[in-house]
C-alpha cells in the first residue's frame, strides 16, 4: 500500500472531472483524478459523442432529400457500416490514450482504479491487480463520477438482458426489429437513429414523449417518427417482458404483445454513488449528492461534487460548467481569495436553475433553453407566450422544402425579458446559443429589437416571435 497527498482528489474522469480538475490545475492546485473506466467517461465513448454519430448521417441524407437538384442527386441509400466505422473514430475506438496524453498536458495526476471515501479528505483506491493506495487531500475531494442506466423493476427485464444506451451506442450491428422503453432524450434520439438505419422500431412510453419540454416537441417528433414508420405507443404501462433464444417480446398493460430481436431500456438514470464510501461521511450510498451553487456537499467544508451525481441538470455541458465552478472556488478557497458567490457570480452554477439549454438530436431537432410555459407559471411569474411557424420564414423556407417546425418564446412579463425559448425543425440547434444570451442576460425585449437577424437565415424567426408579441409604443 502506498499513499500520495495532493490539494485535490477528484474521483471520476469523464467530461466534468477533467474540466473541474483542469481549473484546479489553472488555480495553482495539485490534482489527481481516479477513474476504473476510461478517461473522458460517458459522453465520450458511449453517450454524446457516439450518438450524435449515429445520428448525423441519416439527418444529412434527409436534408439533401429536401431540396430539389440535390434530391435527384441522392440515389442511394444510407451505408450502415460507413457510419459504425465513422461512430468508432469519434470515441477513438473505446482508447483514452488521447485523453490520457491531455491530462499530462495539463499537469493533471491520474490513478487508475475504484476510488472509495475512507475517511475525512481520504481516498482509497483499488487497481485491477486487487492492490491498494491511499491519496490524501489537503483542502477537497470532488465527487465525479456521473450516473448510470436506470433499469426498472419490470417482470422479465432483467433476465431479457436488455440493451441500456452504452450498448445501443457502441453496437457493431444493426438488430432487424427493436423495441425502445421510455419516451425520453434517449429514447427519442435512438429511435430515431435505428429507424434510419432501416430497423423496425417501436417506442412504448408510459406517458408522453419528451415530458418536461414544451408539448408541442414531443407532439412534432412523435409524428415523425411515425412518418418514418415508428410504432410509437404513448401512455403505455410495459407489463413484462421475455427473452427466447431468438428474440425478445415485451407485453403492454393493455394486452398488446410486441416481439422484437432487441429491447433498449431508456427509462432515466441513476447515480453512480453506491460503491464510494458515502457512509464513512454520514452520507446515503445510491443517493444522489445535494449541493450549494459553488459545488459544495451541504454540510461539508471539503466535500464537493458536479455533474449527473448532483442530480441538477443532467447534461454533459452543464456538468462542465459546474466543473469550471467548482474548480474554480476550491482554488479560490485554498488560496484564502475572495469567493465570489453572489448569482452569477464566478464561482457559483447559477444557471442550472432556469437557464439551462439542451438539444435534442432528433429529426426534428428540438432546441431549448430556461423555462417552458408551465415550468414558468409553476415557478410563480406572470407570464405570455408567443408562438410561431418556423416554415413561415424565408430562411427556412430555402433551407428545404415544406420545414415544418415551430418557436415558442415564453416572456416574463413584468419584467419584459426572455424567460425560455424552444424550437422544433430541421438544424434549429445552430439557433440555441442566441436564445441562451437572451435568457442568461436577461435582455429586455426593446433591445432585442435591435438585434438585426441577417435576411434570409432561420434567424429571422427571431424577428417574427417579437412581432407576435407586438413591441411596446410610446
Amino acid at each position: 500500500m502506498t499513499s500520495t497527498e495532493y490539494d485535490l482528489i477528484v474521483l471520476g474522469g469523464g467530461a466534468t472531472g477533467e474540466n473541474l480538475a483542469d481549473r484546479a490545475v489553472q488555480g495553482g492546485l495539485t490534482t489527481v483524478i481516479v477513474e476504473d473506466e476510461l478517461v473522458g467517461g460517458e459522453c465520450s465513448y458511449w453517450a454524446c459523442m457516439p450518438s450524435k454519430a449515429l445520428l448525423r448521417s441519416a439527418q444529412a441524407l434527409l436534408g439533401a432529400q429536401r431540396v430539389p437538384g440535390a434530391a435527384e442527386a441522392v440515389t442511394g441509400t444510407l451505408d450502415v457500416p460507413a457510419v459504425l466505422a465513422r461512430r468508432d473514430s469519434f470515441t477513438s475506438h473505446w482508447s483514452d490514450v488521447g485523453q490520457v496524453k491531455w491530462l499530462d498536458s495539463a499537469g493533471i495526476n491520474l490513478v487508475r482504479g475504484h476510488g472509495r471515501i475512507t475517511a475525512p479528505r481520504e481516498v482509497t483506491v483499488t487497481g485491477e491487480d486487487g492492490n491498494t493506495s491511499v491519496l490524501t487531500a489537503r483542502h477537497a475531494v470532488a465527487i465525479a463520477t456521473g450516473s448510470n442506466a436506470l433499469v426498472p423493476h419490470i417482470d422479465g427485464l432483467r433476465d431479457a438482458a436488455p440493451w441500456t444506451s452504452r450498448e445501443a451506442t457502441s453496437t457493431k450491428t444493426i438488430p432487424a426489429s427493436l423495441v425502445i422503453l421510455g419516451g425520453g432524450v434517449v429514447a427519442a434520439e435512438m429511435a430515431t437513429a435505428f429507424a434510419g438505419f432501416g430497423a423496425a422500431v417501436t417506442v412504448i412510453a408510459r406517458s408522453g414523449l419528451l415530458g418536461g419540454m414544451e408539448p408541442f416537441a414531443g407532439e412534432l417528433v412523435a409524428d415523425a417518427l411515425r412518418k418514418q414508420g415508428v410504432t410509437v405507443l404513448l401512455h403505455t404501462e410495459t407489463a413484462r417482458v421475455n427473452r427466447s433464444a431468438s428474440c425478445v417480446t415485451v407485453e403492454t398493460g393493455d394486452g398488446q404483445s410486441i416481439t422484437a430481436e432487441q429491447v433498449l431500456v431508456a427509462t432515466g438514470r441513476i447515480p453512480r454513488t453506491t460503491d464510494l464510501g458515502l457512509e464513512t461521511v454520514g452520507l446515503t450510498p445510491g443517493d444522489w449528492i445535494d449541493t450549494d451553487d459553488t459545488m459544495l456537499v451541504r454540510g461539508f467544508d471539503w466535500l464537493y461534487a458536479a455533474g449527473d451525481v448532483t442530480h441538477r441538470a443532467l447534461l454533459t455541458h452543464q456538468g462542465k460548467y459546474q466543473g469550471r465552478a467548482a474548480g474554480d472556488v476550491i482554488a479560490a478557497r485554498a488560496a484564502g481569495a475572495t469567493v465570489l458567490d453572489e448569482p452569477w457570480g464566478a464561482h457559483v452554477a447559477t444557471a442550472d436553475h432556469e437557464a439551462v439549454p439542451q438539444v435534442t438530436f432528433t429529426e426534428p431537432e428540438v432546441a431549448s433553453v430556461g423555462l417552458t410555459d408551465a415550468s414558468a407559471r409553476a415557478a410563480g411569474y406572470k407570464v405570455r407566450s408567443v408562438d410561431y411557424q418556423i416554415g413561415q420564414v424565408a430562411g427556412a423556407s430555402l433551407r428545404a422544402d415544406r420545414y415544418e417546425g415551430r418557436a415558442r418564446m415564453v416572456v416574463d412579463e413584468q419584467r419584459k425579458v426572455v424567460l425560455g425559448v424552444t424550437f422544433v425543425g430541421p438544424d434549429v440547434s445552430e439557433l440555441l446559443q442566441a436564445a441562451t444570451i437572451a435568457v442568461v442576460g436577461e435582455v429586455p425585449l426593446d433591445r432585442l429589437w435591435h438585434a438585426v437577424p441577417a435576411y434570409p437565415t432561420v434567424n429571422e424567426i427571431w424577428l417574427r416571435l417579437l412581432e407576435e408579441y407586438g413591441r411596446p409604443l410610446g
